[in-house]
């Protein structure tokens, strides 16, 4: 049983930058292709990037460039840095973790799931 624990979320204006963190525990971190998802409010769950094993990374078209999924393979922590926020960022950030090589941008290859940081994006 793998359990994630996100940290990290806030309030930040347009335009500025924010770290989430995501420490795995009870599970071998580096077997897993790692995944960040977020809820907008009234909208459905949604990918936001994902990295494997071996550190391909892979990202929503809206976030590509402004946010960078990382991992720490020793801290069993994968890391979203997002810059450059816009108020459509706001969301509850959500991580997750598959044993699946494929699928990485579905959420039903995630076995397992944080509870949620919110993140709001806001003058």
């Amino acid at each position: 049983q793998v359990r994630l624990v996100e940290s990290g979320g806030g309030l930040v204006q347009p335009g500025g930058s924010l770290r989430l963190s995501c420490a795995a525990s009870g599970g071998t971190f580096s077997s897993y292709v790692m995944g960040w998802f977020r809820r907008a409010p009234g909208l459905e769950r949604k990918f936001v990037a994902a990295i494997t094993w071996t550190g391909r990374t892979y990202y929503l078209d809206s976030v590509a460039g402004r946010f960078t999924i990382s991992r720490d393979n020793a801290k069993n922590t994968v890391y979203l840095q997002m810059a450059s926020l816009k108020p459509e960022d706001t969301a509850v950030y959500y991580c997750a973790a598959s044993p699946s090589g494929s699928g990485w941008n579905d959420q039903r290859t995630y076995n397992y799931w944080g509870q949620g940081a919110q993140v709001t994006v806001s003058s």
